[in-house]
C-alpha cells in the first residue's frame, strides 16, 4: 500500500521539525481547508456544545476559538509541533474553554480511554499520509482516535482523500464506526444553477455503495471538494 499523494506537495508533513519551523518563519493564524463558518452546520448537528472534544493537529487555526465563541465548553488542543503550542497556550491563557498539549497523534496515551465525546481532524490525517510509513501511521492515528472516543462518539475527519483512498483506513471492524459521508466545495467555489450536480445540498449525507465508495455516476461540482467523514463509534456490544 502506497503513501496517498492527492494533498500532498511535499513528505516533510508527518515531522515535528517541519511544522517547527514552519510556524516560526509564519507569524498569524491560517486554518487549513475550511473555516468553522463554513463547518458549522455539520459541527452543530453531530456534536453538542457540552461534549468534551480533542482537535488533533490544531496547529494556529482559530477553529477552537471560533468554536467557543459558538458555546463550545472543553476543546483539548493537540499538534505535534513545540513551537505551535506554546504561541497557542500563550495566545488563549486567558480562555478556560481551551487547553493545549504537544503531542504525536500517533501515540496520545497521556489520555485514558474513552476521554472524549468528539475528535475533530482537519488535514491531520492528510498530513500523515504524506509519510513513507503512511499505512502504519494511519493505523496508529486511528487506533489512538478510536480508543479515546467514548461509545456514541463522533470523529469527524475534514479531508481531500475521497472514499477510495480513505474508506479502506476508516472502514476497519476494529473501530466500529458508523461512517456518513459529506461534501463541502473549497472556499470561495460558486454553485452552478444547471440542476445536473449529484450534490442537492451540502449538508445531507452522500449515497454511498456497500464499501464506502461513490457511486460511480456520482459527479462533483468542485473537483477540489474537501470531503467529511463523520465517524460514529458504536456500542462494542453487538
Amino acid at each position: 500500500m502506497y503513501r496517498d499523494v492527492s494533498s500532498c506537495s511535499t513528505y516533510s508533513y508527518g515531522d515535528a521539525l517541519y511544522w517547527d519551523t514552519r510556524y516560526l518563519q509564519e507569524a498569524g493564524s491560517f486554518d487549513w481547508y475550511q473555516r468553522y463558518s463554513a463547518l458549522r452546520p455539520l459541527v452543530r448537528k453531530n456534536i453538542p456544545t457540552s461534549s468534551r472534544v480533542l482537535m488533533v493537529g490544531c496547529g494556529n487555526a482559530l477553529m477552537s476559538e471560533d468554536m467557543v465563541k459558538d458555546g463550545y465548553e472543553d476543546i483539548m488542543n493537540i499538534d505535534i509541533s513545540a513551537v505551535a503550542i506554546e504561541t497557542m497556550k500563550r495566545k488563549y491563557e486567558y480562555i478556560p474553554q481551551l487547553k493545549y498539549m504537544q503531542m504525536d497523534v500517533r501515540d496520545m496515551s497521556f489520555f485514558p480511554d474513552n476521554s472524549f465525546d468528539s475528535v475533530i481532524d482537519k488535514g491531520t490525517l492528510d498530513s500523515l499520509m504524506c509519510g513513507l510509513d503512511a499505512p502504519i501511521s494511519a493505523a496508529q492515528m486511528l487506533g489512538e482516535v478510536s480508543r479515546l472516543l467514548k461509545p456514541g462518539g463522533i470523529y469527524m475527519l475534514i479531508t481531500y482523500g475521497d472514499p477510495k483512498v480513505r474508506m479502506i483506513h476508516l472502514n476497519r471492524l476494529v473501530y466500529n464506526w458508523k461512517i456518513l459521508l459529506y461534501i463541502i466545495p473549497r472556499p470561495g467555489f460558486e454553485r452552478t444553477e444547471d440542476g445536473n450536480s449529484s450534490m442537492k445540498s451540502y449538508l445531507e449525507p452522500i449515497p454511498t455503495t456497500e464499501n464506502g465508495h461513490l457511486p460511480a455516476d456520482f459527479v462533483m461540482e468542485d473537483p477540489d471538494s474537501h470531503f467529511i467523514y463523520v465517524c460514529k463509534k458504536m456500542d462494542d456490544i453487538l
